[in-house]
């Protein structure tokens, strides 16, 4: 049995476009070249990978194992392709990192800044995204590190703890709450709320106000945290942030600390294995753990 990358590339674009006549369309192929393709594979297999319907085509139990592995497979085909691809242009190592929004705040950019100055050849694809999205990549083989918090599920990826951050609350100052010293989780419920776009933290929450048998009251949603800001100090609503965002608001908003001993969240940093890194990505990893507090 030999399936080469494209079969594999062909089998997943027929698979995520959900029929036969379609994954040929995005493939730019004939539907006889790609069902011929397709029934080959299951030939040598010995299994069918598609069980087709007038609806198009779902994967079988073998199907769901080859877009598993073919996920992983072509996924490592593209990092050596970029990793290769700097050598090109006279770099000499490129670390793809992921990161959610409270790593992004405040511990990462210092520490990536440094990190660049003292190794001039190396670059770093830096991307942000929610927790559980991040540990995802990296089970997929699709990232080098990733910077999480501890409300989303690791799995079983290895970690090292490098941050704390402190769930804040953020108000205008004409707010009841502005003159207090901290807030609790269950007056907030009763309070409209400007959210940030961080699904890791939305579940959070909204699992932590079920525990209370009430739910949060969204106002509106926004992913740029001036905007946040600007609708807070408006009075739309109160918002709850990891204290490295809030610190980046301007004046005019009072930061107030989440009252539970829950709210202080731990950011871990992840690989699959950190053995099995490359040389550039475990210098990073090494300066990141060095740094922790």
């Amino acid at each position: 049995m030999r399936f080469d990358l494209t079969d594999m590339r062909l089998f997943l674009t027929v698979v995520e476009c959900g029929s036969l006549t379609q994954g040929a369309r995005a493939m730019h192929l004939a539907l006889a070249s790609v069902s011929e393709r397709i029934a080959s594979m299951e030939a040598a297999l010995g299994a069918p990978l598609l069980e087709r319907n007038r609806r198009g085509v779902r994967t079988t139990a073998a199907g769901d194992a080859l877009v598993r592995h073919a996920r992983s497979i072509l996924g490592q085909v593209e990092m050596m392709r970029g990793e290769l691809r700097t050598y090109a242009t006279g770099l000499k190592g490129r670390i793809r990192l992921l990161s959610n929004t409270a790593a992004m705040a405040a511990f990462l950019p210092p520490q990536l800044c440094r990190f660049l100055a003292a190794h001039r050849d190396l670059s770093i694809d830096l991307e942000e995204r929610p927790s559980a999205d991040i540990v995802q990549t990296l089970v997929d083989r699709r990232a080098d590190l990733g910077v999480v918090a501890d409300i989303t599920d690791l799995g079983t990826l290895q970690t090292h703890l490098i941050a704390s951050d402190q769930l804040v609350v953020v108000v205008s100052r004409s707010h009841r709450f502005a003159q207090q010293p901290n807030v609790a989780f269950a007056d907030i419920l009763d309070e409209p709320i400007v959210g940030v776009a961080d699904t890791a933290l939305e579940t959070h929450l909204a699992e932590r106000a079920s525990r209370l048998g009430r739910q949060l009251d969204y106002r509106i949603q926004l992913r740029n945290i001036e905007h946040v800001a600007m609708h807070v100090e408006a009075g739309i609503g109160i918002s709850i942030l990891s204290d490295g965002l809030a610190r980046k608001l301007r004046g005019g908003l009072t930061v107030l600390p989440l009252a539970e001993a829950w709210a202080t969240r731990r950011l871990y940093l992840c690989a699959r294995d950190f053995s099995a890194l490359t040389p550039h990505a475990g210098l990073l990893a090494q300066q990141l753990r060095e740094c922790a507090p």
